[in-house]
């Protein structure tokens, strides 16, 4: 079992969502469409950034990237990973839990 953990600030995630090569590089389109709808879209980039983050530390595999790791939500608001099919065994094996509040987000994953 490994775990991973992380924080960021939320405005360095501001400034570093308004240039489009960072939001390409780390989200997928489908992440992007969620944060942006949201009323503090920058927390939720934030959170999600972290998570990435934590799972990359859980999982500890280098050829994993942050477009390979994706966040979303369920219908009941919990949150998982999803990953591309060439990391399908992963996902089933990766918990993760996230926060955030007004200036902090953070993420904790578990890979069993």
């Amino acid at each position: 079992m490994e775990i991973g953990t992380d924080i960021v600030e939320i405005d360095r995630v501001a400034r570093s969502i308004k240039n489009p090569r960072f939001l390409k590089r780390v989200f997928t389109p489908q992440e992007i469409a969620y944060c942006r709808a949201r009323k503090n879209s920058a927390q939720h980039f934030a959170v999600r950034f972290a998570a990435k983050e934590a799972v990359w530390k859980a999982v500890g595999k280098p050829t994993l990237l942050h477009r390979d790791i994706q966040i979303r939500n369920r219908p009941n608001g919990k949150p998982i990973v999803i990953f591309p099919l060439r990391f399908k065994k992963l996902a089933r094996r990766v918990s993760i839990s996230l926060s955030h509040g007004r200036d902090y987000a953070v993420a904790m994953a578990l890979f069993q």
